[in-house]
């Protein structure tokens, strides 16, 4: 009988927030249905990723300090808990001890012959250089959620509190505007790394798939194992 390749642990990159972390949700660890670790790298919140023009220099040096802690406790990948780190994708794949995958954005340049459209944390600061990271066309059409809403309140502010009623009518709201700006979309994508618990209701409310960070962390995840079974840890998030 063959042996069953290793099934190490996904390392996960978190920012540094409060927030809180419902169950769906990348910094949950029921949302997953293998092995994640996690780790905070201190000083780098919501504001340092979620941002048109960050400080890459400092972002890069967290995340690879970071990655490297991860390596070294065991994780065979790694993920991330903020979509807007696509911008790293190939610098951090470049300096990680093992492959990684930064956002649910390199979704898009999978699904050959179809028409992504993502919903975004927020549509004024992810730029075209953040599509253009990972492959992605950079006129994929965008929508953010509300700047005043009760997502924005919660994840980008860091607030204690969550309304999840609230948040899921934002999303389902600017679902439906993006679809209705461009029915071309046959697909969307969640860049946001808290929207995930919101998908079912997406899925219900405009009958399309939808993508999220959950998804391509599982895909990963399976990669690396079947890698780790020929001998080779190669995977299509890596780089």
């Amino acid at each position: 009988m063959s042996e069953r390749p290793p099934r190490g642990p996904l390392g996960i990159l978190m920012l540094d927030t409060r927030f809180p972390r419902i169950v769906g949700d990348v910094g949950n660890a029921a949302s997953y249905d293998f092995p994640v670790i996690f780790r905070t790298m201190e000083g780098i919140g919501s504001a340092d990723a979620v941002a048109a023009h960050p400080d890459r220099p400092r972002v890069l040096a967290a995340l690879k300090a970071n990655a490297e802690a991860l390596a070294a406790a065991g994780a065979v990948g790694l993920g991330t808990s903020c979509g807007f780190l696509a911008l790293y994708q190939d610098d951090l794949a470049a300096v990680s001890p093992v492959p990684v995958a930064t956002s649910a954005l390199l979704h898009i340049r999978k699904l050959e012959g179809r028409r992504a459209g993502v919903i975004t944390a927020s549509a004024k600061n992810l730029t075209p250089a953040h599509l253009a990271a990972v492959g992605a066309p950079v006129d994929t059409p965008v929508v953010g959620l509300p700047e005043a809403g009760s997502f924005a309140g919660t994840f980008l502010r860091n607030g204690l509190t969550l309304d999840r009623e609230a948040v899921e009518r934002e999303v389902v709201a600017v679902g439906r505007d993006l679809v209705a700006r461009h029915p071309e979309v046959d697909t969307l994508v969640l860049e946001c790394t808290n929207l995930p618990p919101y998908k079912a209701a997406l899925e219900k409310a405009l009958g399309l798939p939808v993508l999220d960070v959950l998804d391509l962390l599982k895909d990963f995840h399976s990669s690396l194992t079947a890698a780790a079974g020929g001998g080779r840890a190669a995977a299509a998030g890596s780089g």
